[in-house]
């Protein structure tokens, strides 16, 4: 069901009669009522009933159940559900769009759930068949066609898609999360990562995904010379990978959806790079007054550098005034996070920056020590992997042999350079704002040949150095 910040219910469907819609008022009245959905976790036991609910803008998507059911896989139901929806009533639909909409989400909610059950998800074929009024498929299917595609073993992609330009887009995104002791000791570091694909392939291509997996390069390299690897845990694919492929030879096989979807996710606890290092000193003078020294030292190599850094200190809560000094960047007191805000454009790499604040507190009737929380640091390094991890290779195989263009795309000015098979490849370098920076010609005469003609043609008024290695 479907709550707003009121504890109202908005659209509800019952799947079972194990629970009633009365069970809802238990729920307004401790979780919405007692204000705690953003403080506590997101499952509650309620009167012998499960609660596990996210939240959506002002919207509650709760799941109730009786039984001793996955919480993982409840979960990723209610983040499909949202995610469906905002591809029918957009990325911000909220309360009106709902009430206005009743017709349309009883029916995804019958077809995306049966009898207690997560079915069809996927919303390229949802909206084959679950349109609004106003909106006609391009490509009508036929009856028989729908049913195979509903019904059969590939219901993330439908049959007959074309596309002039046959294209792949992909990006590797990580997330290190690192914690360290007052004396500089690494207690706990791991890097969270995803490949995020975007494929306008035609027809039913079957793709294969290969990274650095240290268990592969062991299996490749068995006899021979070692390559380093990295080891890959905690692998959660899209339902489109062959995961008995995956697990007999650590193979990466599945034939992609149209359009955007999030292949893989991975973690890696073991030899992370970290890419800065933050030595803070605290000193507490009094009730009063309070400074912080931050010493920030960037690991990663000098011809890369870090965009868009966010540094967030977080100072007292009883502070009235900071006076901060920094070496580059600016630096701001924003008592609303209750912490000093630090950003800086352009990092470069193995430069040290300082900062150094100091802070007059108000008094207060009940002394309170500090709880001192950690520091936040949000980034883009381009080129630079905390984890190790990288692309080895992306094939493409299909029955008409096509031609695939392989694009690349960094939200940066760093170009990578893509190799060419064949007898022509164009290979596009995109920013992050839409600017195209440089067009790539590659021309490759023969296979056999080692010299690959290279044409750059400036077209903006960027000019990023260009690196290419035999």
């Amino acid at each position: 069901m479907v709550l707003n910040q009121k504890g109202e219910i908005l659209i509800s469907r019952q799947y079972r009669d194990d629970v009633s819609r009365v069970a809802a008022d238990s729920f307004r009245l401790q979780v919405i009522a007692a204000k705690e959905a953003g403080s506590q976790e997101p499952i509650r036991r309620i009167e012998n009933c499960s609660f596990i609910y996210t939240r959506h803008l002002n919207m509650y998507f709760v799941a109730l159940t009786k039984s001793n059911v996955n919480p993982a896989l409840v979960f990723e139901y209610l983040f499909q559900k949202i995610r469906v929806l905002k591809a029918y009533l957009g990325e911000d639909f909220d309360e009106n769009s709902m009430r206005n909409n009743m017709t349309l989400i009883y029916e995804l909610m019958d077809e995306t759930m049966d009898f207690g059950y997560p079915q069809n998800c996927a919303v390229d074929v949802l909206q084959m068949y679950i349109n609004l009024a106003n909106v006609k498929p391009q490509d009508e299917p036929e009856p028989e066609q729908l049913t195979k595609q509903i019904t059969g073993a590939i219901d993330w992609r439908r049959e007959g898609i074309r596309h002039k330009k046959n294209e792949f887009f992909f990006d590797v995104l990580e997330s290190v999360n690192l914690m360290i002791s007052t004396s500089g000791a690494i207690l706990r570091n791991e890097v969270t990562g995803r490949v995020q694909m975007n494929t306008k392939l035609t027809g039913m291509p079957e793709c294969k995904f290969g990274l650095n997996d240290k268990l592969v390069i062991e299996k490749e390299s068995a006899g021979g010379k070692k390559k380093p690897g990295v080891e890959i845990d905690d692998c959660v694919f899209h339902r489109c990978v062959r995961l008995g492929k995956f697990d007999a030879d650590r193979t990466i096989t599945f034939i992609p959806p149209d359009g955007e979807f999030e292949l893989m996710r991975y973690r890696v606890n073991d030899n992370v790079n970290l890419p800065f290092r933050l030595i803070p000193a605290v000193q507490e003078e009094g009730q009063t007054k309070c400074s912080i020294n931050l010493k920030v030292i960037a690991n990663f190599s000098e011809k890369l550098f870090a965009t868009h850094v966010v540094i967030k200190i977080p100072v007292p809560k009883n502070t009235s005034k900071a006076k901060i000094k920094n070496s580059f960047g600016r630096a701001k007191y924003e008592p609303e996070q209750n912490a000093i805000v630090w950003r800086i454009k352009k990092f470069p790499g193995k430069a040290t920056c300082m900062l150094s604040s100091d802070m007059e507190l108000v008094r207060t009737v009940r002394p309170k020590a500090w709880e001192r929380p950690p520091i936040n640091v949000d980034f883009q390094v381009p080129l630079f992997t905390a984890s190790g991890v990288h692309v080895r290779f992306l094939r493409v195989y299909d029955k008409s042999g096509y031609h695939t263009n392989r694009w690349i795309w960094l939200p940066s000015q760093h170009l990578w350079l893509v190799g060419c098979d064949g007898e022509e490849e164009e290979v596009r370098f995109e920013e992050d704002s839409g600017q195209l920076g440089w067009e790539l010609v590659c021309n490759a005469l023969t296979p056999r040949q080692s010299t690959i003609t290279l044409k750059a043609t400036q077209i903006s008024n960027l000019s990023p150095a260009l690196a290419f290695k035999e």
